[in-house]
């Protein structure tokens, strides 16, 4: 049987317990349940634990029981984003209470030398990116040595970003490291291997992957080319109410400026956000997008780790992320603080088996869905296009259905001469033809497929007039 395990009940110190009780967080999350008595003890861990599921606290909870408030470098956090080192590392300042530990983030594309001075001021937790941990402790800004507890945060993704390296370089710098707390959505073998180098028998805390802890929100896809993925957007923008908020996901940087150079060119008010704006730039834009300024916002996965907005009705998934972990942490997103939410993803047919992938992880319930229409007295801004891409072979050819059979139209010969002269195209164009009882199929090339359904509709064939559809 399950019970609810209260904060009070570790009888932690009291100015840690009341940075809680200031939080109003009254009950541990199962990861907090599983980590926080044995980080407590100074073991080792690593734990398996998603954005949102408390997974911050399980390790920063235990860290700042351990340090004192003395200007002296304790405790090492290394996340793989700027924007992670400060949602960490506010967190963690929110959760002390009154206990004084002074806590300095540390990351690149900000003042160096500001950072230095702080530095030089005194600290007690460092929460930063590898980089410029690695720049400050060359600089003789940071004491590797002094610290005790080195935390790792999303190692999964420090690997993607070729981070451990780094993250090895930085282990060997800490002389007098006694206790190594490991996080990870995933445990790819480079990471369980490289933590048997550095780790001194650690536990494994695997919470339950199955159970998702999502937020009550309606998750729904569209299958739509890629041609047509800007009008699907726009027509959900469309239907946004005057509070929604929105984020955009895009796999690439490339495409969060592609987006977001489109939409406004359609009049929608829109930022981009990613890994090529430095910090000013980022934070002014959450800034913005926090103070409700604008109502969009286009990001890549990245860039979108330092959105906490509570506001956020919708997300899209213009793309269809890469790895299936992403998806959760995109589709978090929204529904925040007992809000409803919706999330919609744009699915082309190379996306689809990604998707499936995803559903199929995690169980989810995902609404196959048309693209919405518009409301009354709502004009469309995007238009749509014709996109013969989804319905092609590898070949690039699309299968046309014609309503009647070769005793009305002739043989294959007679129809391939037909649209050869028709749409003044090479023979190469026109593909395999089949016939049914009542209908003939005639394979044409994308290129040309528009072209022949417009000659069908002003030209008879073989005297007669003939209807045409797409094949699925």
């Amino acid at each position: 049987m399950f019970t609810n395990q209260t904060f009070k009940s570790w009888n932690l110190p009291s100015q840690l317990q009341s940075g809680l009780d200031k939080l109003g967080w009254e009950f541990a999350t199962q990861v907090q349940k599983d980590t926080i008595p044995l980080a407590r003890k100074g073991l080792d861990i690593i734990g398996q634990a998603r954005t949102g599921s408390g997974k911050t606290a399980a390790f920063g909870i235990p860290i700042l029981e351990s340090c004192k408030p003395t200007g002296k470098f304790q405790a090492l956090i290394l996340t793989p984003t700027r924007e992670l080192a400060n949602q960490v590392s506010e967190e963690i300042d929110s959760l002390q209470g009154e206990m004084g530990l002074k806590i300095i983030t540390v990351y690149g594309g900000t003042d160096l030398e500001k950072q230095a001075r702080k530095l030089q001021d005194g600290v007690d937790i460092i929460v930063g990116t590898p980089g410029r941990v690695m720049d400050m402790t060359r600089r003789e800004f940071i004491d590797m040595s002094s610290a005790s507890i080195f935390c790792l945060d999303e190692a999964d993704r420090m690997l993607d970003m070729g981070f451990f390296p780094d993250i090895m370089w930085v282990v060997e710098k800490m002389t007098n490291r006694q206790q190594t707390l490991l996080f990870s959505a995933t445990f790819p073998q480079e990471i369980i291997d490289a933590a048997n180098e550095f780790m001194n028998e650690p536990e494994f805390i695997l919470t339950n992957t199955e159970e998702l802890d999502l937020p009550p929100i309606d998750l729904f896809s569209v299958r739509i080319g890629r041609a047509n993925k800007l009008w699907a957007l726009s027509r959900l923008l469309l239907r946004m109410d005057e509070d929604d908020q929105t984020i955009i996901f895009c796999n690439t940087k490339r495409m969060v400026d592609l987006a977001t150079q489109r939409l406004r060119k359609h009049k929608f008010s829109v930022e981009g956000l990613h890994g090529d704006l430095n910090q000013n730039q980022r934070e002014k834009i959450l800034d913005r997008f926090k103070n409700g300024e604008f109502k969009t916002i286009i990001a890549t996965d990245v860039a979108a780790r330092g959105i906490d907005v509570d506001g956020i009705t919708l997300v899209i998934n213009y793309d269809i992320p890469n790895d299936v972990d992403s998806f959760i942490h995109r589709v978090g997103r929204t529904g925040r603080i007992g809000r409803s939410g919706e999330a919609w993803s744009l699915v082309s047919k190379d996306d689809s088996p990604q998707l499936s992938k995803i559903i199929a992880t995690y169980n989810l319930d995902v609404s196959e869905s048309d693209v919405p229409d518009l409301n009354d007295g709502v004009d469309e801004l995007v238009k749509h296009q014709d996109d013969y891409q989804e319905n092609s072979s590898v070949f690039g050819f699309v299968t046309l259905q014609l309503d009647a059979p070769s005793s009305k139209i002739g043989s294959s010969r007679n129809i391939t001469e037909w649209f050869v002269n028709a749409i003044k195209c090479d023979e190469l164009a026109i593909g395999e033809i089949t016939f049914e009882d009542s209908s003939t199929n005639v394979q044409i090339h994308t290129s040309k497929i528009g072209l022949a359904i417009k000659a069908l509709e002003k030209n008879q064939m073989n005297g007669i007039s003939v209807k045409s559809s797409i094949v699925n």
